[in-house]
């Protein structure tokens, strides 16, 4: 998938463009936390059935399901700012329609819109590696990908507060109020990328995913109302499976896949999604767990008996400490690289988690438990993108990014099924209402601790980096540094210099592949000592043009025969080319 790049330059971004980034990915995070504080009332306040009243959270993680994969391609395609605005845009009208309604139907229309937002964090994550210098890639990275934590976490209180003191509506106006002032930040700070992914959008590929993920997590999120071996949930697990099999026969077949099978099936970007599923049950089992015990009366015996408010400041550390994290992650995977903090998160959460199930006697030691997990989840979450990226093409960074965030949220959902009916089988019934018991929630704190132990051994295996410790805060932040990553990895293409007339390298001069037909078949910009790096698709004949600021023009024709290996050309500016 042939690459393409503006005029720009790779890094343009201001100082401003990862705290506007990171808060949008908070505000997608506050959408889906906006209403934990209320769910139990959803009953009432919608005048349905709890299973029916269960679609309003539903519905929202599926659209966002479907719409990260997608948001992130066309991201790729159209531009990853304009989709992350548009993603925003959609939230903040299916929040305005939420806002105004107490029907049951019409609320489930504007949850679903909402959802549309989950496609914010990969493009964020995106337009970061697109622009900014690797010395700063590493914690706006993981800044950014910690988000949907961060703004978890710091919304529950907020949401309860609101909740608890004022119509519960106000949630909505709140969610689209934040929806808008992103946008406007959005656009006023942030620049559009200028990396293009060459091809079309693949619509039949994009409808088959979507029709695959809807069959998948439609069970895993109603198999506990409907039945883990009804017809129902058993005939949709199996269409789920001959879906998902057709789209990925479909997907392999054609040219402009919306996912790159090959790529995805690479051993360190499988292996990451893998172990981002368990990340992402472990996340949730904390957000099921803690509420209820904080909020349960004393009368129970284990019960903490604190309001809604006070629930929600217990479990706001997680979110604070994983805001915190971010810089010492960078430090840390500059040093040793995303593959140790990977680890390192996953030992901390597996602490957390062990540490938690003798932690449940106070609130103060509730908070102990949500600051080690804080920590644990955010250098884990902040590792992700940065394995991701460094593994693929950067003209595929929105839509692989999107799967692997689509990866935590499938975990979440798993987690969400798992413990609501660990929770339910175990829970007391007291005069018809089941209440939770103390050996549900430690059940729950095990299943987590497994969870992290299955990534534990995933991440121990994925591969190491091929660069020393220094240079892998983020394989290829840059586009420059992509191609020759890349170049270095699969040896099929052109390498060389940029020279001037007097033989001095030339930074920042722009290269274009161009094949027999006259089409771009890729581009670059050359590094600071003037090297560049471009793979070729395929044999043939084709015409390497090169230009800079203050230089002329330049045009060299050469051929490949596609075998794999690297064929040297220095290009000099102006002039004719130096056979290397």
């Amino acid at each position: 998938m042939p690459e393409t790049t503006t005029d720009q330059p790779t890094r343009i971004a201001g100082g401003a463009v990862v705290p506007v980034l990171a808060f949008a990915g908070i505000v997608v995070a506050v959408m889906q936390t906006l209403l934990v504080p209320v769910i139990k009332d959803l009953p009432q306040l919608l005048d349905t059935a709890p299973s029916n009243a269960t679609w309003v959270l539903t519905s929202t993680l599926l659209s966002g399901a479907v719409a990260t994969p997608i948001m992130g391609r066309l991201g790729d395609l159209y531009g990853k700012r304009r989709m992350l605005v548009l993603s925003l845009a959609v939230m903040v009208v299916g929040a305005l329609v939420s806002a105004f309604t107490d029907q049951l139907l019409t609320m489930i229309v504007g949850r679903t819109l909402q959802g549309f937002a989950m496609g914010a964090i990969p493009l964020g994550i995106g337009l970061m590696r697109d622009m900014l210098p690797r010395e700063k890639l590493g914690s706006a990275m993981a800044l950014m990908s910690s988000s949907i934590g961060v703004g978890g976490g710091l919304a529950l209180p907020a949401a309860a507060l609101v909740a608890q003191h004022t119509d519960w509506h106000a949630l909505f106006y709140g969610a689209a109020g934040l929806g808008a002032l992103a946008i406007l930040l959005t656009f006023l700070v942030v620049p559009e990328s200028p990396m293009r992914a060459a091809g079309s959008f693949d619509l039949l590929g994009a409808l088959g995913l979507s029709a695959g993920l809807v069959l998948l997590l439609l069970p895993i999120t109603k198999g506990s109302d409907w039945g883990w071996s009804s017809g129902t949930t058993l005939g949709l697990f199996a269409a789920a499976v001959v879906v998902l099999l057709l789209w990925g026969l479909y997907e392999l077949r054609i040219q402009a896949p919306l996912v790159d099978l090959r790529t995805t099936a690479r051993r360190e970007v499988l292996l990451t999604n893998l172990a981002s599923i368990m990340v992402g049950v472990s996340f949730y089992v904390v957000s099921l767990v803690l509420p209820q015990l904080l909020q349960l009366p004393t009368a129970t015996g284990y019960g903490l008996g604190q309001s809604m408010v006070v629930a929600g400041l217990c479990v706001a550390p997680l979110g604070l400490t994983m805001m915190f994290t971010a810089p010492v992650y960078a430090r840390l995977s500059a040093r040793y690289g995303p593959k140790f903090t990977l680890i390192t998160g996953l030992v901390v959460i597996a602490i957390g988690y062990g540490g938690g199930l003798g932690l449940m006697d106070a609130a103060w030691q509730t908070i102990i438990t949500s600051v080690i997990l804080g920590a644990g989840i955010g250098l884990a979450y902040s590792s992700l993108p940065a394995l991701i990226v460094g593994a693929v093409p950067a003209s595929e960074t929105g839509a692989a990014n999107g799967l692997n965030t689509l990866m935590r949220s499938i975990g979440t959902s798993v987690s969400s099924a798992v413990i609501g009916m660990v929770l339910a089988n175990t829970a007391n019934n007291v005069n018809g209402v089941a209440v939770p018991t103390m050996h549900g929630f430690r059940v729950s704190f095990l299943i987590a601790t497994a969870a992290v132990a299955v990534g534990l051994v995933l991440a121990v295996f994925l591969p190491k980096a091929a660069r020393p410790a220094q240079h892998t805060q983020l394989r290829a932040s840059s586009e420059e540094e992509a191609n020759l990553e890349r170049a270095e990895e699969v040896l099929r293409g052109f390498r060389g210099r940029i020279l001037d007339a007097g033989g001095a390298p030339v930074a920042r001069a722009k290269v274009t592949l161009i094949d027999r037909r006259g089409r771009q078949a890729g581009a670059t910009v050359s590094a600071e000592d003037g090297s560049y790096a471009l793979a070729v698709p395929a044999q043939g004949a084709y015409v390497l043009a090169a230009r800079a600021l203050g230089h002329g023009p330049l045009a060299s024709s050469a051929t490949h025969s596609g075998e794999e290996r690297t064929v040297a050309l220095d290009l000099s500016l102006p002039g004719e080319a130096v056979n290397a």
